[in-house]
């Protein structure tokens, strides 16, 4: 792999930029492979560059039925934070931020991390004691985060609604300067591109028809380009993880549920933080290309459908419009949806399955860009040694059965 740079840029220029190499292979599957990877989404990827960069672990296959990066990764609204109110999430979350700090260095791709800050707005009175409550616990966590008044909220982000009036008045803020968003495309086409230099093979259009096992153990998987064997296979599917662990014989506590998004028409900048409400499911940044990126809550039926119902986008905008009333002059350019995978505690699952040598990464619901970074360094030292990473314990398939949970659902209010 040739490194990105100025010079690199410079010396391309000469030649019409003709002259860049492929940013990874296509290459056929091989016979076997240590580890394979089921999922060429961001974590994915990430578990197979942490694979090869801190184990050296590099017979590794990525398995992906479509093309890399085209499903949740490239539908989400790309927001990084780790202000979590539990210990084990924040510091799960906490790592990926670290992480995602230096990430554009490490694999040598511009990720276009922003740390513009990420502002939970609060609406009533239960909405303010439990910002504060959650600030308090992110300090404890050595994680920033700061309580705003009413007035520091108008002073931050001055196009904010502060009128006494409307539905859902803003009565405070926590704010994490440290958060912000990054390039949903970019995170996947970096890791790929890095994992490749590494000798990971990305394998698209490579679809996982059933998981091969014997006595107990994990052996291969049958594909639509035919049977590959690995000593261990990963799960990262997000949404289709419950249709690939039943292949495998077993069933997962999670729920798949359409999740919506839509963007704005371009226009110049005006918003340079995250604004999020929980207590309305809206959230609302601006991309690098000018549009305003607007998310709203799971929708609250089960479907594996990639839209969902239009209420949930009305009620979408209807808030936001109230919040920032110059946006009801804009138009909106595109909506889509992703298929998220939630657990009854809204937290992760990174654990060993009951099958030897298969292991699952899925559950992160609305939460799963965020800990793209920190979610694929954990599972690919859980698939190295085979046995859980420190931050990963919390988050083992055991916790439904012994009721040791992190419940997120009701403790952060998280929107899923």
């Amino acid at each position: 792999m040739r490194r990105y740079s100025i010079w690199a840029l410079a010396r391309n220029a000469l030649g019409y930029h003709e002259g860049w190499e492929r940013a990874w292979r296509s290459p056929d599957p091989k016979p076997d492979y240590d580890v394979l990877i089921i999922g060429g989404g961001g974590h994915g990827l990430a578990t197979a560059y942490y694979l090869a960069k801190e184990h050296g672990i590099t017979n590794v296959a990525v398995l992906e039925k479509g093309w890399i990066g085209g499903g949740n990764t490239g539908r989400n609204t790309t927001i990084v934070r780790s202000n979590y109110l539990w210990d084990e999430s924040a510091a799960l979350y906490e790592h990926s931020l670290k992480l995602w700090e230096g990430l554009s260095q490490d694999i040598n791709y511009n990720v276009m991390f922003s740390q513009r800050g990420v502002m939970n707005l609060a609406h009533n009175l239960h909405d303010l004691r439990e910002l504060k409550r959650r600030a308090h616990a992110n300090r404890l966590n050595g994680i920033d985060c700061d309580f705003l008044s009413r007035e520091q909220v108008g002073e931050f982000c001055p196009l904010i609604n502060l009128s006494p009036d409307i539905r859902h008045p803003v009565l405070g803020a926590t704010l994490q300067r440290r958060g912000g968003v990054a390039r949903h495309d970019a995170v996947a086409w970096g890791y790929a591109r890095a994992a490749d230099a590494r000798g990971v093979d990305i394998i698209q259009n490579c679809e996982v028809t059933a998981i091969l096992r014997e006595g107990g153990r994990v052996t291969g998987v049958e594909t639509s380009r035919g049977t590959i064997r690995a000593k261990k296979v990963g799960i990262v599917t997000a949404g289709h993880s419950g249709v690939l662990t039943g292949m495998a014989g077993f069933r997962l506590p999670v729920e798949s549920h359409p999740l919506q998004a839509l963007v704005s028409e371009p226009v110049k900048p005006i918003l340079d933080t995250v604004v999020m409400s929980n207590t309305v499911h809206a959230y609302v940044s601006q991309s690098d290309k000018g549009e305003l990126v607007i998310g709203a809550g799971i929708d609250t039926y089960t479907s594996y459908s990639q839209r969902g119902g239009f209420n949930v986008v009305e009620d979408t905008l209807h808030a936001i419009v109230e919040l920032f009333p110059m946006f009801s002059r804009m138009r909106m350019l595109r909506q889509w949806g992703g298929i998220v995978d939630t657990c009854p505690d809204a937290s992760p699952i990174l654990s060993k399955t009951p099958v030897e040598g298969l292991f699952i990464n899925c559950g992160w619901g609305t939460g799963g860009f965020k800990a793209t970074p920190g979610s694929g360094h954990v599972f690919a030292h859980t698939i190295a040694r085979g046995e859980p990473h420190p931050l990963a314990a919390p988050f083992s398939l055991e916790r439904f059965t012994t009721g040791k949970l992190v419940d997120e659902h009701g403790a952060a209010a998280v929107a899923h």
